[in-house]
């Protein structure tokens, strides 16, 4: 039995700018096994779809140095980028996805109706996700131009600070009650997604952004790619404060598999067993009920545990929720039909 799955976050547009330009959609389209996702093993594994992220990286400083650094004791973020650099690298990954579409690999959905056209139509389903707004201008002009190309899905940060907010450290054994909350232009960033109908990605926000954004919004709450800090003590993760208020707003958080995110210690380990992946998942559906559960991989962007490793290996997660004793029903939601209900309640 193949279940369907979405995913709520990967960053495979990243990953395929490392190959030559005219390479790109070939190793999307033909697979390249250096990546998580690529169109053929999506097939193969059951993914329906997922939230395409658009991430500036650091200029001039490999992510995983960026990593290391901001791991130390200090938590240090990483400076802030300027709008011309996270331009340029967003609309490389943004012709990248449409170049994609063009060529019959994936469709880009601007709403639920063309997601469940591509479902039907047995074609990857992709959302124009951006995270960490630095391609943004505070007063919008970008922003429109985004929305009309078919974003529908936004980070206001990534663990850095920018000119809408401040993000969290990677730093183990941390509260993600650090920094300042939304600056004015972040609080008014808010205000015009939700006119616009962008959802608002809570993932690599600080509380204190959390916060502002959870007393100013007027839609669900959500974070893609998170976990449960009670039992993963990083700052990246959610505490249950944060659970109970996505909750009330009938929001959903998708279960990253980074094994930092998952582990109780914190380190990036490919042996991480499925075991914890099932644990934090049974701790969010006891925190968000039934309907606030997802999946958000964190593909092509963290270290995955080696018994997953892949798209391929969502499968095996989802079989380990069925032993656990989560029925179908409940499985089949976490998998797809959740990320369908709350975009409903967004867009």
């Amino acid at each position: 039995m193949t279940i369907p799955f979405f995913d709520g976050h990967n960053d495979t547009l990243l990953k395929l700018l490392e190959r030559d330009r005219g390479a790109r959609e070939a190793a999307f389209i033909d697979g390249w096994p250096a990546a998580n996702i690529d169109a053929p093993r999506a097939k193969a594994a059951g993914m329906a779809g997922g939230f395409f992220a658009m991430f500036p990286p650091p200029v001039k400083t490999p992510l995983s140095a960026v990593v290391a650094t901001t791991a130390s004791p200090s938590g240090t973020l990483p400076p802030e980028l300027a709008i011309a650099d996270a331009q340029t690298s967003t609309n490389a990954m943004a012709g990248l996805l449409f170049r994609l579409e063009r060529a019959g690999a994936l469709t880009v959905c601007r709403d639920v109706p063309a997601l469940r056209a591509a479902f039907a139509a047995e074609r990857l389903a992709a959302i124009f996700h951006i995270e960490g707004a630095e391609a943004i201008d505070t007063d919008f002009d970008s922003l429109e131009t985004l929305y009309a190309a078919g974003l529908r899905s936004l980070g206001i940060v990534w663990s850095r600070a920018n000119a809408f907010g401040t993000g969290v450290p990677f730093r183990h054994n941390a509260d993600p009650d650090i920094g300042p909350g939304l600056t004015d232009a972040g609080k008014e960033l808010v205000r015009v997604c939700n006119r616009m109908g962008v959802l608002i990605d809570l993932s690599h926000l600080n509380a204190a952004g959390f916060r502002d954004v959870a007393a100013i919004t007027d839609r669900p709450l959500v974070a893609t790619h998170s976990n449960v800090h009670a039992i993963s003590p990083h700052a990246r993760n959610l505490t249950d404060w944060q659970l109970a208020a996505i909750r009330e707003s009938r929001g959903v958080v998708g279960l990253n598999f980074a094994t930092g995110f998952l582990r109780p210690d914190g380190q990036m380990r490919a042996d991480t067993d499925i075991d914890i992946m099932v644990r934090h998942v049974e701790a969010l559906v006891e925190a968000l009920g039934e309907d606030g559960v997802a999946l958000g991989s964190d593909f092509d962007g963290a270290m995955m545990p080696a018994s997953i490793g892949d798209v391929t290996g969502v499968p095996k997660l989802l079989q380990a929720l069925l032993d656990k004793g989560f029925g179908e029903p409940l499985v089949r939601k976490i998998a797809l039909e959740n990320w369908l209900g709350v975009l409903e309640r967004t867009w």
